[in-house]
């Protein structure tokens, strides 16, 4: 079943949705459950406001809140594969989302969202991260056990969307058409300094159609995130993440795959400095053998607050390891379990697992609304007993057809242009040089070259 929605009707939500614009100084936030419009309670009643406060009980704690998203993006590709004469390849990428946020009181919520991401154009057809008809994109109860200034405690069960620390390893994937999600339990306490939520999940399988996506039935997702503030000293993140998947693909073969991560994060902004040094551990079984992983990731920056167009400098290296020998029932390639698809870029070739990389890039805020990025990322094999992956982490080509590291060099150029809190624009441009490794590999190699435009409305 195809959707194709009227552009009558798309025009005129979006024309209903500018009328009512600017008329909320609150922030649309990534995960739009964590909005809070409790403070429209005694604002006027103006369109928007009944909107995001619908009062339905006369003391006013029992309220609806009403959201939603139109993206419209345009993408070509040249060569995407790094196959010479490949040629022009187009997509058209819609996102359309809406949802529902009931709370009952001080301690009881029930939020709702569909998401309906449409691809058109592309002579492939549509990649999983592409397209997903129609979905209950979430659907969960949340009880707030404490709620009070200084202790809260919450659990929420239901399908749920997660992001976590800066997306390396557990995030919601906002850069692409389809947004990820998990359906299980999770508890969050929080104090003003300090944050810890446990959970258990399961990874939903993501059809192409109409409310087809199927349940696992089996724990996918496991185990515990905290955040510790240390007042003029920064952020420190510690982690537990659990994964199962039964027909894990690597080098080493397909298996089934029973891996545990330990890591820490620190993380720190402010006066002009720019911090992020992030270090993972895995272990675990890969059918019969035994896991051996880790990754090290450190980013350093500085922003020139007082000059002109606030210029950040920002260099950012990756270690992610790689199998050391096929087949020996050892498996030492990272797992980046699941991340955003955009860590290495907006449209990365290349996954972090079994990689090198070096990557500066520069930020320039021309006015208060409009921001480019120009990034420049060189990519290495860490084992040359393994091949390159995917940027979800999913196996792309074996490495022994080379003796040869270097993957390529990835250069990027972005601009965003952000209208008001709800409308934004953004585009980009990719070009992708080949090195030595893809030469072996791909008979009739050329470079890759990306573009994109992107329009998005939230409300």
């Amino acid at each position: 079943m195809n959707i194709n929605y009227p552009r009558w009707t798309i025009i005129a939500v979006v024309c209903t949705c500018f009328s009512i614009a600017g008329a909320s100084g609150q922030s649309i936030r990534l995960m739009r459950y964590d909005e809070d419009y409790s403070n429209l309670k005694d604002s006027d009643r103006n369109l928007y406001n009944t909107l995001k406060f619908l009062p339905l009980s006369k003391n006013k704690k029992v309220y609806l809140s009403f959201g939603g998203e139109i993206r419209e993006e345009y993408g070509g590709k040249i060569n995407e594969d790094w196959i010479k004469d490949q040629g022009f390849n187009y997509s058209f990428l819609q996102r359309y989302s809406l949802y529902a946020d009931l709370n009952i009181g001080e301690r009881l919520r029930f939020f709702a969202q569909v998401n309906s991401a449409l691809e058109n154009g592309s002579k492939y057809g549509p990649s999983p991260v592409d397209e997903d008809q129609l979905a209950v994109q979430n659907l969960f109860a949340e009880y707030r056990i404490l709620k009070d200034s200084s202790n809260k405690l919450a659990i929420r069960v239901g399908r749920q969307e997660i992001n976590y620390g800066s997306g390396r390893l557990i995030s919601v994937r906002e850069g692409t058409t389809v947004r990820q999600y998990f359906t299980g339990a999770k508890l969050m306490y929080a104090t003003p300094r300090f944050s810890l939520d446990a959970f258990v999940l399961e990874a939903d399988e993501v059809n192409f159609g109409v409310f087809d996506n199927r349940l696992s039935h089996q724990a996918n997702l496991w185990g515990a995130y905290s955040n510790l503030n240390i007042q003029k000293g920064g952020n420190f993140d510690f982690y537990y993440l659990g994964i199962r998947r039964d027909n894990a693909e690597f080098e080493e073969g397909i298996a089934q795959e029973a891996r545990h991560t330990l890591a820490t994060r620190y993380w720190k902004s402010g006066g002009g400095f720019i911090y992020n040094i992030e270090a993972a551990y895995q272990f675990g079984k890969f059918g019969n053998g035994h896991i051996n992983a880790w990754t090290m990731a450190l980013e350093f920056g500085y922003t020139f607050e007082k000059t002109k167009f606030k210029p950040s400098f920002n260099l950012r290296n990756d270690y992610i390891s790689g199998d050391q020998k096929a087949g020996d029932r050892k498996l030492q390639t990272f797992n980046p379990l699941y991340p955003k698809g955009g860590y290495f870029g907006f449209n990365p070739l290349i996954g972090p697992s079994n990689l090198i990389d070096l990557h500066p890039y520069l930020t320039l805020s021309l006015t208060d609304k409009l921001s480019v990025q120009a990034d420049v990322v060189f990519n290495w094999r860490y084992s040359l007993n393994d091949g390159i992956y995917r940027p979800g982490g999913n196996f792309n080509t074996a490495g022994s057809l080379s003796g040869h590291r270097f993957i390529g060099t990835t250069y990027l150029l972005s601009a965003d242009y952000k209208i008001n809190n709800n409308l934004s624009l953004s585009c980009g441009g990719q070009y992708f040089r080949v090195g030595d490794f893809i030469k072996d590999i791909v008979p009739l190699w050329d470079n890759s070259k990306f573009f994109n435009a992107q329009v998005s409305y939230k409300f």
